[in-house]
Formats: C-alpha cells, structure tokens, sequence
C-alpha cells in the first residue's frame, strides 16, 4: 500500500505535539507501506525520517481548498492528514483526517502562531460544530487519538465516517532513570501556556511547596510570561527556560521528583506518558482524559485547587510512594506504542479503501 501522508504540519525547529505525532506515525507506518511525505517547507524535513517526499502548499494558503487536485496526480492508495482542515474538493484517493480533540470549542482562543486572519477564521469556525461535521464527513474515515476524543465526537454527533483510534505513544528508546537515585526536589511542567493549560493554579501550588523548584520548559511569549510571574508566590523558586532541547528535557525528566500539568482539556496530553516511560511520576488533572491516558498510574488533583495539587505532590517525599507511583508509570507506559499506532493505521487505510471503492 502506498500512503501519503500529510507532514506540513511538522515543524522547522522543534516538535510541538501535532508536529511529533505526525513524525512519529511516519516513521512507523514506513515499516509496513510505501510512505510518501507531503510538505510545504523544506525545513520540516530535518524533524522527519528520510523517506521520499513531494513539496506542495502550506495548509495555511487559499491554495489548500484545491490541493486534491494536485493530490490526484500522485497516485497514492490514501492519503492521510493528521488534521482535519485538509481540503478534499475533487479529490480521487480514499482520504483519512485527523481531529485529535475538541478543546477549541469551550477554549476558543486560537494559538498565537497563527496569523491574525486565520485566528480570525479559528473563532468563526469554533463558534458552532457545523463546520467540523462538514469537514469531517468529506473523509472516508476518520481517526482521533483517545477513546475520551472518540466519545465526544459522538456526543455531539461530529460526523457519518467510523471514527478509528490511532494513538499517540512516547518515543521509542525512552531512556529510564535510575529507581535507586533519590529524586531532587523538582517539579516540571511542558506544554504551551494557553489559558485552559491552567499553568496558574500550578504557580499558585508553589506556596504550599516550600524547598521544591518548578522548572517552566515550554518556550512563552514575553507578555504572557510577565503575567505568569507577577502569579510566582514570594520565595517560591519558578524557572522560566523558554525552551528546551529534547536531551534536556530528558535529563530534566530523569532527575525531578513529578512531571506536573493541571490542564483542564487535552486531546491526550503528551509529556504525560513520556514521563511515564521515564520512570518519573506525574501529578495531573482530574479530567476524563487523563483518567484514561495514566490508567490509574498517575496521581490525580482537582485543577481548581492548588493546595490538592501540592498535597498530591508531597505524598511523593515518601521514598516508598515515589518508587510505587514510578514503578506503576512504567507498566503503563509500556502499554503503548508507535507499532501499535501504525498497525492502527494501516487498518483505518484499508478500511478507507473499501469505504472509498463503494461510493
């Protein structure tokens, strides 16, 4: 089977979640198809394997609203997007799009990247679900990343496709601590710093968290990280790194006591399972999706409440508890896999083929 797989979305410097998952899926659905990447810069390529690819529009330009006509001419069995925003006008290929989540809707701020139209486009599409049941039905199948995803979109009735699960893992080779090594007296946090990620009652906890130091990994724009700041308790220790590269954030992750996040929506929340596969515990939200991705390994707060997160983080000064919560991370971690997700997808591609055959 020949795949083509859609990697604009990829970055050019460092990977953000959509721009690994995608990479990742690439690399392990290489083992078992023909994979052919799409992108719109060449930059991507040096966060992708080495497999053939074709350049093409960015998904940002009017131009995407008839990219399938370009897409017709390269003679894949399917073609897959990791977003469901690719235009499918005219196409003649099986087609698979992605919705990882519906954080969006009840969290309408766009992503500052975006440029001001295209934020401007995000809250005029996210005021209502007909546009995404739109965009969705135009596939043949479509897949999501969690069964918490799967389920919303059947609640609220987003498409007539079979939704597929093709699930986000950690990174192959995760290198694990060292159980016997006593943990410093660190916490870290990555992700972005949008509002519903709920960095501020984390801050906040760092009152009731005397002698620890939260480590901020994620990069922040500065007036974002101004008001984060003035939210530092007086003598709490908070780093700011505005960035990390991936050997530091391993490192980061080999040595602190938790991985910490009280986001209050995820489409499955990444760092979470890559702690996990690094024997590091991890204190999270409360929230459907965290319940599913952690399956009970993880200690669970109320993200409303900053001393129920520092309470959480403090029963980790047990020696005995710390080793019980890691230990049970590793299990799950182990639970999933990029072969795992690419055998997912090669079932939601063939299913794709026949659904396409019967129109």
């Amino acid at each position: 089977m020949r795949i083509a797989v859609d990697a604009r979305f990829t970055r050019t410097d460092h990977h953000d979640g959509i721009s690994r998952y995608g990479a990742s899926l690439i690399e392990a659905v290489s083992k078992h198809a023909s994979v052919l990447m799409l992108i719109s810069d060449e930059r991507q390529l040096a966060l992708l394997p080495d497999l053939p690819w074709v350049k093409i529009n960015s998904p940002l330009s009017p131009a995407e609203l008839l990219v399938a006509l370009r897409l017709n001419r390269l003679g894949a069995d399917v073609v897959v997007s990791p977003m469901q925003t690719m235009g499918s006008w005219g196409r003649r290929y099986p087609l698979i799009l992605t919705l990882h989540d519906l954080i969006y809707y009840s969290n309408p701020t766009p992503p500052g990247f975006l440029p001001p139209p295209v934020r401007a486009l995000w809250r005029l599409y996210h005021l209502a679900y007909w546009p995404q049941r739109l965009l969705l039905n135009r596939a043949d199948v479509v897949a999501t990343i969690s069964e918490t995803t799967q389920s919303l979109m059947a609640r609220h009735r987003l498409t007539r496709r079979p939704v597929r699960i093709v699930g986000n893992a950690p990174q192959p080779g995760t290198t694990r601590r060292n159980p016997a090594a006593a943990p410093e007296k660190s916490l870290i946090y990555m992700g972005s710093f949008m509002p519903y990620k709920n960095v501020e009652t984390v801050l906040r906890g760092m009152e009731h968290l005397p002698g620890y130091t939260l480590h901020l990994l994620s990069r922040v724009p500065p007036a974002r990280r101004s008001e984060l700041e003035a939210l530092v308790p007086e003598g709490s220790a908070v780093v700011f790194h505005n960035g990390v590269t991936d050997d530091e954030y391993e490192e980061l992750l080999r040595t602190a006591t938790a991985l910490v996040t009280l986001s209050r929506a995820e489409g499955y929340g990444l760092p979470m399972i890559e702690a996990m596969a690094a024997g590091t515990p991890v204190v999270a939200s409360d929230i459907p999706i965290f319940r599913e991705v952690s399956g009970g390994a993880a200690l669970l707060a109320d993200p409303d409440s900053a001393e129920a997160f520092a309470d959480a983080v403090r029963t980790l000064d047990d020696p005995q508890r710390w080793r019980s919560v890691a230990e049970a991370g590793l299990r799950r971690a182990a639970e999933y896999s990029w072969e795992t997700s690419a055998l997912e997808l090669i079932d939601a591609a063939e299913e794709a083929v026949r659904r396409f055959k019967k129109r």
